[in-house]
């Protein structure tokens, strides 16, 4: 299938995965930043963004995007590039990785190391989120005017959404509201947490210490799970961090891929 992606820079390759029900578009405050040092590819999931849904029936699980990222890496004619995603990105980077697909995987608050209770906590929230996506544009933008109101609707996901245009904030939840990937995401996830080792590349964790999706006693759970990576704290960020920071976001990024 065409997955869609954005691709600029050069330098050694960079794949980036955003997460549930978001786009390649969650990278657009540090891509240019990593773009000066990086080939960066930025994708659309399928069933998210512009990227077309899997076919019917097709589980939307771990194996079956990966498989496909396989896919669309060697069709790019790119040999293990450096991978890095978010949440559910940051998931299926960490597996690529641990299939031997990538050089280096820098995972920022990666889904994968939830118990069941904090799953459907998070599973509530982005379900209210994209509930909440469903108002005309015009009373979200009303309501998005307010610097308190813009923080009860958006902040959940980001640490900082007055940091982040309006314009933005409600493409971002006109593409949560559109994503067909998103129920079935939802019910792959049930049955996904993260069990690999990636004992074979430089590996980096990074977590939001305003991430309220994710919370921080999952990354606690990601360090213990994974002892020999690197792990970073990133300060005042929320769960995609990428528009909370750049500058931090993308140094991180950058060092997570040196080797």
């Amino acid at each position: 299938m065409d997955i869609v992606f954005e691709r600029r820079g050069d330098g050694p390759p960079l794949l980036l995965m955003h997460g549930i029900g978001h786009r390649w578009q969650a990278w657009e405050p540090v891509i240019d930043l990593l773009a000066k040092e990086r080939d960066v590819i930025a994708v659309d999931l399928p069933g998210f963004g512009a990227s077309p849904p899997l076919p019917a029936g097709t589980p939307y699980g771990l194996d079956t995007v990966v498989d496909l990222l396989r896919e669309f890496i060697d069709r790019l004619g790119v040999d293990r590039p450096h991978v890095a995603g978010n949440s559910l990105g940051g998931l299926f980077a960490l597996d690529a990785a641990d299939r031997g697909l990538a050089r280096s995987v820098t995972a920022l608050s990666p889904a994968g190391f939830y118990t069941p209770l904090e799953l459907r906590y998070a599973a509530l929230v982005l379900r209210a989120s994209r509930l909440g996506a469903g108002l005309p544009a015009s009373t979200m933008r009303r309501l998005a005017n307010s610097p308190r109101l813009r923080g009860l609707m958006f902040g959940m996901i980001y640490g900082r959404p007055d940091l982040i245009g309006i314009d933005t904030l409600l493409a971002d939840a006109a593409a949560l509201r559109g994503a067909v990937g998103f129920e079935p995401t939802l019910k792959a996830g049930r049955e996904t947490t993260f069990r690999g080792k990636v004992e074979d590349v430089p590996v980096t964790i990074a977590w939001g210490t305003r991430d309220r999706l994710l919370r921080s006693s999952q990354a606690v759970r990601a360090q213990q799970a994974l002892p020999h990576a690197r792990f970073v704290w990133l300060g005042g960020c929320g769960h995609v961090p990428m528009g909370d920071d750049p500058a931090l976001v993308a140094r991180v990024l950058l060092e997570g891929s040196s080797n």
